[in-house]
């Protein structure tokens, strides 16, 4: 199996130093945590994986597949998709169009065949509502699938966000705060998705302020403080660390 891989991954804006050599492994079939205080660098390393912005040093890789450089639509062909800090939806489009967009890279009909409505598009768009309207059930949105996201709560909205991400079905996933704004009853229900996709033989960075949910599902933590990482290893092991205990407690931190 995969491992998504960084390596002395470094980003500087002007002379401010973002992140410094953070050195990650993701391998599939694994949940794996990236925690950290606010204004940790959580949300620049993985806008950095997904190309939104641009490496000053150091290499990521999927496998032997280098993407440190490369362009987005190259990352999601590679096998990644992402959730965000803060939710991005099309609001006035319904629930399972908004599913459906994420299915978008596995088509295989053309776009004329698609504008002329011809036979095999229109078997493939079916086919696609069939996997989004199951996703939809596993996500319990399926009483939903004909609203239009903008009139949804924001946690409903967010498992929108997330099943949009898995209908691409990528290889690793990264899921910036996905639980946020839920209460616990909704999020059993995602750590039982996200357990399903790991048991699936993929891969999750998972970021999550929420350290009871970390420790729950991931099977090593990363501590990230300043930009660099403190601590990793176990979950149980991790948040005993001093240094991790002192950069959660130590002082006021910017938002990410």
């Amino acid at each position: 199996m995969r491992t998504l891989k960084l390596s002395n991954l470094s980003k500087r804006f002007g002379g401010v130093v973002a992140s410094e050599d953070v050195n990650i492994e993701v391998p599939a079939g694994q949940i794996t945590g990236l925690i950290g205080p606010n204004g940790a660098g959580k949300t620049t390393i993985v806008n950095m994986i997904t190309g939104m912005l641009p490496v000053s040093g150091g290499t990521i890789h999927v496998g032997d597949t280098d993407i440190t450089h490369a362009p987005a639509h190259e990352i999601c062909r590679a096998g990644l998709a992402r959730t965000f800090q803060n939710i991005r939806l099309l609001g006035e489009a319904s629930v399972l169009d908004n599913v459906m967009i994420g299915f978008h890279r596995h088509e295989t009909a053309s776009t004329f065949a698609a504008l002329l409505g011809l036979p095999a598009s229109a078997k493939e768009t079916a086919a696609l509502r069939e996997k989004a309207a199951g996703l939809l059930t596993e996500f319990g949105l399926d009483d939903l699938a004909d609203f239009p996201v903008s009139g949804l709560s924001y946690g409903h909205q967010r498992k929108v966000e997330m099943a949009r991400a898995i209908a691409s079905d990528p290889e690793f996933i990264l899921l910036d705060e996905p639980i946020a704004g839920m209460n616990d009853v909704e999020s059993d229900a995602l750590a039982e998705i996200f357990t399903g996709f790991a048991e699936q033989g993929k891969g999750a960075l998972l970021i999550e302020h929420n350290v009871r949910f970390v420790s729950r599902l991931c099977h090593k933590v990363y501590v990230l403080d300043g930009g660099r990482l403190i601590a990793e290893g176990k979950p149980a092991d991790v948040l005993k660390d001093p240094a991790v205990i002192s950069a959660y407690l130590g002082g006021a931190h910017a938002e990410d």
